[in-house]
């Protein structure tokens, strides 16, 4: 095994002991909100969106904000307890680990907890009849690269900071705009231009309109690749921010 493998073997074990606790939740949560938006909120939309039922249509974007947000809930407080009050990070340090055997280990984890939640959110999906091509089985690789460029920046921003309350600020002025205002609810097309360009650059919608295509069997055309590309481009910025960040707080 790697010394990467460790870390993360280190925590699925602490996961063992809680997995109990997240199962219904991963299996509630959509649910519930396939049947309040979905459901609830569709059947004022008349004639659906670009053809599809208001459900099949949101489906996606519940999709790809579900793996936003695992991964962000797993690189937030859990980062910043393993350096400010539980300081696993620390005693990790002084084993024979590297830094970038410490990030990576426990980056693995936040991927892996995504794809459990991806996994359940499928398996609702799929319930309720929303998968309409079999290129959904790629969704579980784009929710992974949407949690891994959502992942890595955001521990780089926990490991820069020492309390909490700049968590809740970045869960109220960057989490909660990029899930509104990137195709999740609505088409960003009826957005002003500004807010439009705003939803280009940040990495949910990339990752909404990837899922969207596959759920729906759309032909993404070239700009797929741009979009996988510009992702993929957010997760090595974010790993590399994320070195650095650790490396300051974790080398004396």
């Amino acid at each position: 095994m790697t010394p990467s493998a460790y870390v993360l073997e280190y925590h699925l074990v602490n996961y063992r002991r809680t997995w109990r606790s997240s199962v219904l939740s991963s299996l509630v949560l959509p649910l519930l909100t396939m049947l309040g938006f979905g459901i609830g909120v569709g059947a004022y939309v008349t004639g659906g969106v670009g053809g599809y039922s208001y459900l099949e249509w949101m489906v996606p974007g519940l999709i790809a904000t579900t793996a936003m947000q695992t991964a962000i809930g797993e690189s937030t407080w859990p980062v910043l307890s393993s350096f400010e009050w539980v300081k696993v990070y620390f005693a990790q340090a002084a084993a024979p680990l590297r830094i970038g055997d410490i990030l990576g280990g426990h980056l693995a984890f936040m991927l892996f907890r995504v794809l459990l939640s991806i996994a359940a959110f499928l398996l609702v999906a799929f319930a309720f009849g929303t998968l309409r091509s079999a290129w959904a089985v790629a969704v579980p690789l784009i929710a992974l690269l949407v949690g891994a460029a959502v992942a890595a920046p955001v521990a780089a921003y926990t490991a820069s900071v020492t309390s909490d309350s700049y968590l809740a600020i970045l869960i109220r002025f960057a989490v909660l705009p990029m899930s509104l205002f990137s195709g999740v609810f609505f088409p960003i097309e009826s957005l002003p231009v500004v807010l439009r360009w705003v939803a280009y650059v940040l990495p949910l919608w990339h990752g909404v309109d990837l899922t969207r295509a596959a759920t729906l069997g759309l032909d993404p055309g070239p700009g797929a690749v741009w979009q996988v590309l510009y992702l993929v481009f957010w997760c090595a910025a974010g790993w590399s921010l994320a070195y650095w960040r650790y490396q300051r707080r974790l080398v004396i």
